[in-house]
């Protein structure tokens, strides 16, 4: 039975939750003895009291934020140095609140009561979700795929068209590491919406490889997939033995339309790209030598 990886603090870690404990404690201090000496600010006493309030408010999420990562690290096992959906969740629900409250600071700051800043805050809010509903649609998706177990931080998917790896959920987009290497941003609404099927989590491991070939440059279509898995000699240890097959997708006047494929023993993306490298090389000299003859 294995055993789990022991999770250990990073020193920098620990000295920002110090930090922030010893200056959530001090603006606690400040805020409890406020009424003592916030008099001698005169009319920008309660302005003062606002603002050292939010400080507190600011401090305390932090500290709580940086303490729940903390526990469900420990918990699941999950080293510091690797992003998580739930602790870049944590992060995006912390950011939300911030804003939602530096609103209510702000209405206080200019004087109106809870009362006014409820229906201040309504009219705002209503005219915000009129103006900006696909951004709020892109926070909500993204605060649900953090917490969902759909994807993760490191997963290999395919979303759409579009194939690649997760590199980061954070409030509005969904990063993809796709397999030229580009980074694509899309919509948290678009991911939350959209056709998925996570090659990392569901354990797909089936290659697909489309290409067309001219009529009368392979002898058969038996031949042409002999040839294919020759030319994969080299990997077919990563690959499971009987997964091989060769299908013809369309029959055209000039050409015919193939799709091969193959299962991996285990699969990792820059294995399947070496492989399909391979494959499609294999392909093209097959093409050139059919012309040739």
């Amino acid at each position: 039975m294995s055993q789990k990886p022991k999770i250990t603090i990073p020193p920098r870690y620990l000295v920002k939750l110090v930090i922030e404990m010893g200056l959530f404690a001090f603006a606690l201090f400040l805020y409890s003895i406020s009424e003592e000496w916030l008099a001698h600010f005169g009319k920008l006493g309660p302005g003062v009291h606002i603002l050292l309030r939010f400080t507190m408010f600011l401090f305390g999420l932090s500290l709580v934020v940086r303490l729940l990562a903390m526990i469900y690290r420990h918990r699941k096992h999950i080293a510091y140095n690797k992003k998580d959906n739930v602790t870049i969740g944590l992060s995006n629900v912390s950011i939300l609140v911030v804003t939602v409250y530096t609103i209510i600071s702000s209405f206080e700051l200019l004087g109106l009561s809870p009362k006014d800043i409820f229906t201040s805050l309504s009219i705002v809010a209503a005219a915000f979700a009129i103006l900006s509903k696909d951004f709020i649609t892109d926070i909500i998706s993204g605060i649900a795929i953090s917490f969902g177990k759909e994807i993760s931080i490191d997963d290999f998917v395919k979303i759409g068209e579009l194939r690649g790896k997760i590199i980061d959920i954070n409030i509005t987009k969904t990063a993809l590491l796709n397999e030229d290497d580009d980074i694509i941003f899309l919509p948290n609404s678009t991911v939350f919406r959209g056709d998925i099927i996570n090659y990392t989590k569901k354990q797909i491991k089936k290659t697909n490889i489309d290409f067309e070939v001219p009529t009368g440059s392979f002898h058969s279509v038996d031949d042409l997939e002999e040839q294919l898995i020759k030319s994969l000699s080299e990997y077919h240890h990563l690959i499971e033995p009987n997964s091989y097959l060769l299908r013809v997708v369309h029959i055209r006047k000039d050409f015919i339309a193939f799709k091969f494929q193959y299962n991996l023993i285990q699969f990792t993306r820059e294995m399947e790209r070496q492989i399909k490298r391979k494959c499609i090389r294999s392909v093209v000299k097959i093409i050139y030598q059919g012309k040739s003859r």
